[in-house]
């Protein structure tokens, strides 16, 4: 049976492969020094941001990073799914599924009034997944980097 969790101070070992593997995927790689603040921001219950792990006997197979942020448009916070990333050999079982749901669950009993992300046109694996569970909203991102 598939179980959706947060993190604990233990999951480190079997997180960083899945988030090396994430952003692999998406052709970045990020200084080890963001890599370990965002890990202990992940376990911070302080910090609006926070990570659940799908695990199968005892072996993660996939993550998801999520955080709460106010917006003009509501009284109360909207949550943005930042990163979903499961282990190839997971793919196509339910996994990316149920560390959606996980998140739609724990967003609205935070009082979060929408759950949002975003995902590469040319990851069209995961929008048969993402048309399954959630509308597009036909808004295109923009962006400006400071370096």
């Amino acid at each position: 049976m598939l179980e959706v969790r947060p993190f604990t101070a233990d999951d480190r070992d079997a997180w960083e492969p899945l988030w090396q593997g994430y952003l692999t995927f998406y052709k970045s790689s990020l200084p080890a020094e963001v890599t370990d603040t965002t890990w202990r921001r992940l376990l911070d219950p302080a910090e609006p941001m926070h990570g659940l792990a799908a695990v199968l006997d005892g072996t993660i197979l996939g993550i998801v990073h999520y955080l709460y942020h106010r917006s003009t448009w509501t009284t109360g916070d909207y949550c943005y799914l930042q990163d979903l990333f499961t282990a190839e050999e997971a793919r196509g079982r339910g996994v990316g599924r149920a560390l959606i749901e996980a998140v739609y669950e724990r967003a609205q009993a935070d009082g979060a009034s929408r759950v949002y992300w975003l995902t590469h046109e040319t990851n069209s694996p995961a929008q048969v997944l993402y048309d399954k569970v959630a509308a597009r909203s036909g808004f295109i991102q923009y962006r400006h980097l400071f370096r």
